[in-house]
């Protein structure tokens, strides 16, 4: 009873490297989608991503989350994004005649109590701001875009007002005695 051992090639160094990239060519790449709703860590609606296939055929697509980008689609989402750009846009441009506005009106006054040493009772807040910008310019301003400062006494205090993303003005509010 005599075994026979034989001996077992094992591929070259460059025959691994070929395997290998024989491999990868079969294997699948990434997928292109187009969102149809926020996915977090992902994107928004309309985003055109690239993900793993099996995230795409498992999760995006089962749950109506994503679909395949087709020409079609893909002039779509072009559409929707020249439009979401042309609101912004006119957003802006309101920001800035709004801003023109608020430049012209030049100084707010905010009445509140005095007390010792020219000492308000409370403290100005944003939304005082805000009223005031209402009452004298009859336009709505944020109270969340009013950013000012401290205001304890009675005196003039520069306010910023961020109006848009990159639209920002600055009026003078003047506390008096009521």
């Amino acid at each position: 009873m005599g075994y026979s051992y034989t001996h077992v090639g094992y591929p070259a160094a460059t025959q691994v490297i070929e395997i290998l990239q024989e491999k990868q060519k079969t294997m699948a790449k990434r997928v292109q989608l187009v969102l149809t709703q926020d996915v977090s860590k992902l994107g928004k609606l309309g985003d055109l991503v690239e993900v793993a296939p099996g995230y795409a055929r498992n999760y995006l697509i089962p749950k109506s989350l994503a679909t395949r980008a087709t020409p079609g689609i893909l002039k779509q989402v072009e559409r929707r994004r020249e439009q979401e750009r042309q609101r912004q846009l006119e957003l802006k441009q309101q920001a800035l005649e709004q801003k023109a506005a608020l430049e012209k009106v030049g100084s707010l006054k905010i009445a509140k109590q005095v007390g010792e040493n020219e000492a308000i009772f409370g403290t100005v807040t944003s939304q005082d701001v805000a009223d005031a910008i209402q009452a004298a310019t009859s336009q709505e301003v944020d109270r969340r875009g009013i950013t000012i400062p401290d205001i304890g006494k009675l005196g003039t205090y520069k306010a910023e007002i961020k109006l848009f993303s990159d639209v920002t003005a600055q009026i003078d509010v003047e506390v008096v005695a009521s």
